[in-house]
């Protein structure tokens, strides 16, 4: 948990204003749905079937236990989730012990994408919770197929400046 950062916050929407905190295990079962509610994580298994709430479960637990990450999820007026995110503080020595924080798996609802929740998570990211936990640099990845959120993240202002490996381990 990044003690430094306030939550639970409220984030204005062209949707309305929502709230986001951290994820709980009560979550679960919105996070392995809205997972799920995307082709390239579905293809990759996250599929939010009954026998995968173990697995889940275990690595919400090992996120929320661990002091350089957050789970955050986005709540609607009825405390539902529609959209989540992972940040995580990482020291390092190069750009002179620069530290970044890194966003990953940053889903919204596919029903409410164009709405301007995703906007205002990022927004929230760059102008809050890097500048609060110390962070120089804010940097995600993005899969190569993903092009509408190539398009949504450069418009934020990322700039696409790197190639990314993968190794699968077996």
């Amino acid at each position: 948990m990044l003690i430094d950062l306030v939550l639970p916050t409220s984030l204005e929407t062209r949707a309305g204003d929502v709230t986001m905190r951290r994820a709980t295990a009560g979550d679960l079962d919105a996070l392995m749905t809205l997972l799920s509610d995307d082709p390239i994580s579905s293809s990759r298994g996250d599929i939010a079937h009954v026998d995968d709430r173990g697995a889940y479960l275990a690595a919400l637990e090992q996120i929320v236990q661990d002091a350089a990450n957050e789970l955050l999820v986005v709540v609607d007026g009825a405390d539902v989730p529609i959209a989540t995110m992972q940040l995580t503080r990482i020291p390092g020595m190069a750009r002179r012990g620069s530290t970044r924080l890194l966003v990953e798996a940053v889903r919204v609802n596919s029903a409410l994408r164009s709405s301007g929740i995703g906007g205002a998570m990022m927004r929230w990211v760059t102008d809050v919770a890097a500048p609060t936990l110390g962070s120089s640099l804010v940097q995600l990845t993005s899969d190569a197929a993903r092009t509408d959120a190539h398009r949504f993240y450069e418009r934020l202002g990322f700039v696409g400046s790197h190639v990314g490996f993968k190794y699968p381990v077996v």
